[in-house]
């Protein structure tokens, strides 16, 4: 990769600077909701990961591929090698589920119910401190997450701003949900909602820090080998994203059908999104 302009940088960190200030938006949407039905959420959850799938398979990982066949003037070792950089990516996000404690961990599902029980909690002294601790891990296990997924969406952008841009609009999405599980617990824990809605707000800035860390230790040394290397991760990532929180949050926020309708529509936005930027 060339050395990066401030015109190539300056679009890709806002992007992801957008994608991970989305969960304050899912703090506002928890605290002044009047409708209890998920359905437009759950569609969106499942556009999303239709968005994160195709574009992973389809762009991002064989982005990987060409890059590692440059290098070892070999399609099949370009694929092999992708490959491993693929279920490695899915390992790392893997592991970092594994390091969170299941209790706080935003994979963890909140249903509608759940959601409902929050929302309708009394503000009991034996209830607050609990209340209060959940929020703030929540808070914090969401912080590690936003960190790959920030500097996926920046590399992402770096290389291709209207890829970046679409990725930015599906992880804005999936944070929405994770910006409720923040903000619910501390604003019923507090009667605090300024305070809740900081919390929410502050988890989703590990996604730009990522980016950061993403643009000052690794694009310096970015050829094809790390492009390679990148991107294969970035793409497992996402997947595991996808298949680990996104369409299970969909299913939870909705049913089968809302479901597979945000999935089709993510991929046909985003099939129809690569194609007409190829034609331009």
């Amino acid at each position: 990769m060339e050395s990066v302009t401030l015109a190539q940088f300056l679009p890709a960190f806002c992007l992801t600077l957008l994608a991970g200030l989305s969960t304050g938006f899912g703090a506002l949407i928890a605290f002044f909701s009047k409708n209890k039905s998920h359905t437009f959420l759950s569609i969106g959850l499942g556009f999303s990961a239709g968005v994160m799938v195709y574009v992973s398979f389809v762009e991002i990982l064989n982005k990987s591929k060409l890059s590692f066949s440059a290098i070892f003037h070999s399609d099949v070792k370009g694929e092999a090698i992708a490959l491993v950089c693929f279920f490695a990516g899915i390992a790392l996000s893997a592991l970092i589920d594994k390091i969170i404690p299941e209790d706080v961990n935003p994979h963890e599902l909140k249903s509608t119910q759940e959601l409902s029980v929050l929302q309708e909690a009394s503000t009991h002294a034996l209830k607050d401190s609990a209340l209060h601790r959940t929020g703030i891990f929540t808070a914090l296990a969401i912080g590690i997450h936003n960190f790959p997924e920030g500097f996926a969406t920046f590399i992402a952008a770096l290389e291709d701003v209207n890829i970046g841009l679409t990725i930015a609009l599906a992880i804005a999405i999936h944070n929405i949900p994770e910006g409720m599980a923040v903000s619910l617990p501390i604003y019923h824990a507090t009667g605090n909602r300024k305070k809740a809605f900081w919390y929410a707000f502050v988890s989703g800035l590990a996604e730009p820090i990522g980016a950061l860390v993403g643009f000052f230790l690794l694009l310096p040394m970015m050829g094809e080998l790390t492009l390679g290397i990148t991107f294969g991760v970035v793409a497992g990532i996402m997947v595991y994203i996808s298949f680990d929180e996104l369409l299970p949050s969909a299913r939870v926020y909705g049913n089968a059908h809302t479901t597979i309708f945000g999935i089709v529509l993510g991929m046909l936005v985003m099939a129809i999104s690569l194609v007409a930027f190829k034609l331009i």
